[in-house]
């Protein structure tokens, strides 16, 4: 079971950005970072210093968006979609991609809907429960 620490995710971000922009090969999931991180040039700066990355502590600043979390949630929601797990994200994020005509604005409501299963798992004490987090994500994809 791959289970990085904090550190090796955030020097994992910050490698895939040195990378993308040496033009250095990249295996497939740096590949997929490093379209995200395009996506989310305000987050460059945190990613092009791997010590500065690793040291930060955003708890301290909570009125900033952690990068590494961030994006982790895109690579997460990519990954669940490629698999279709669980079943029927595929398709409710791509309903939802298509009602806002972006597929980056789609994961960021399907980020809202993840970390909102999560927060109950937590709270609950139980299982996250995949079939309401796909529920979620399809009603945004699906309301007026």
């Amino acid at each position: 079971m791959f289970n990085p620490s904090q550190a090796d995710v955030r020097r994992f971000f910050c490698a895939a950005h040195a990378k993308a922009q040496t033009g250095a090969p990249m295996e497939a999931i740096e590949t997929l970072a490093s379209l995200w991180i395009a996506e989310h040039p305000e987050y460059h700066t945190d990613l092009a210093n791997v010590d500065a990355a690793v040291a930060r502590n955003y708890d301290k600043t909570p009125e900033q968006t952690n990068p590494f979390l961030h994006l982790s949630m895109h690579l997460s929601i990519s990954e669940q979609c490629s698999i279709d797990q669980p079943r029927g994200i595929r398709q409710a994020v791509e309903l939802l991609a298509k009602r806002l005509d972006s597929l980056h604005d789609a994961h960021h409501a399907a980020m809202e809907c993840l970390g909102q299963m999560l927060w109950d798992s937590q709270r609950s004490g139980q299982p996250p429960d995949g079939d309401a987090y796909v529920a979620a994500v399809q009603r945004r994809a699906t309301r007026d």
